[in-house]
């Protein structure tokens, strides 16, 4: 399939005769400190409209027999294409006022996954993180390897400036003034500040397939080609029919080293948890250590959740049997 035309064929998808399983669909657009107060009701609106509007974008796929695999891309697409949000357009910038996107995807059925990293012109990284899945015999690219794979396919490119936004450079000078007094940003303990964000999506289809992706700038101000959990297979992103779909959002040196998302489902597979009982322990043992942030999952009775330890993180879900939810902040 020709990559350019991958958003028509997600449009275009035959109706399945086979009995219904349940299907849905949870996204999140980060998680972090979101100040309420601070938080207008027309930025309040656009972020919900969007999440909305991704939720149901991606449940219209599974709606139509689409597979999870098609409602979880399209979802992050949407996001991606939004400044709103900590990935494609809206990403953050690094310390050297560039941009460098990292994003993964994982079925459930057969646990291929296809991830990249530190890539800086692909319009949508999510994209060519498919790309990997199902155009090699690879898991993870990075860099400029991952770019010239790229070139042998038809994915729409775009300028690094096409990431800029105002905020997001506001937020590096803010960054930067917080690191003048240290030689680099490993140095100095993390600032939740620095809206790190995340995008992400994990769904179940008609078929009983799961899947989950994630899309990420990084974190503000990062140096040294810097790269967080959303790439990393386990950390920020799982998909196994057996267990559940999780795509995590946070701080992503304490979801790599506690292995976040793979765990949440490792404990509905061989501790007999529900995948929601599952992810809010985890997430409560994350803080205890220092680790902010938030997961979405799906298990494969269809049923969607999330846990996160913030102050809030921008979600919205959508299934069979759940009605549209759309929340930004804690007990909404």
């Amino acid at each position: 399939m020709k990559y350019q035309s991958l958003l028509a064929a997600l449009c275009l998808v035959p109706a399945l005769s086979f009995a219904a399983a349940p299907s849905g669909i949870v996204i999140h657009g980060g998680a972090g400190t979101i100040n309420k107060a601070q938080l207008t009701d027309t930025q309040r609106q656009a972020y919900e409209a969007t999440l909305k509007h991704a939720a149901e974008q991606g449940y219209a796929l599974l709606q139509q027999g689409g597979s999870s695999l098609d409602a979880v891309t399209r979802a992050v697409m949407i996001l991606e294409d939004s400044p709103l949000f900590n990935a494609g357009k809206g990403a953050v910038y690094t310390y050297d006022e560039s941009h460098e996107l990292d994003a993964s995807i994982m079925q459930g059925q057969d646990r291929q996954a296809g991830a990249v990293a530190g890539v800086s012109t692909i319009k949508n990284p999510i994209l060519l993180a498919r790309a990997v899945m199902e155009r090699s015999e690879h898991v993870m690219l990075a860099g400029a390897g991952a770019e010239a794979f790229a070139d042998t396919l038809e994915l729409e490119r775009v300028p690094n400036s096409y990431y800029n936004t105002e905020f997001r450079y506001e937020a590096l000078k803010r960054a930067k003034q917080a690191l003048q007094p240290q030689p680099h940003q490993a140095a100095i303990p993390f600032d939740p500040a620095w809206r790190m964000g995340t995008v992400g999506a994990v769904a179940i289809d008609k078929a009983g397939n799961l899947a989950a992706a994630t899309s990420t700038g990084g974190m503000t101000a990062k140096r040294y080609g810097r790269i967080g959990d959303a790439p990393v297979i386990g950390a920020g992103n799982f998909a196994d029919n057996q267990s559940c779909a999780v795509s995590a959002t946070g701080h992503g040196e304490y979801f790599i080293r506690y292995q976040v998302a793979s765990d949440i489902c490792a404990r509905v597979k061989y501790q007999g948890k529900t995948a929601t009982a599952a992810a809010t322990e985890v997430m409560a043992e994350l803080a205890t250590v220092g680790g902010t942030g938030g997961v979405i999952v799906v298990d494969p009775q269809g049923r969607l959740s999330w846990a996160f330890n913030t102050e809030g993180m921008y979600r919205a879900m959508l299934g069979d049997t759940t009605p549209l939810k759309v929340e930004i902040f804690q007990a909404e």
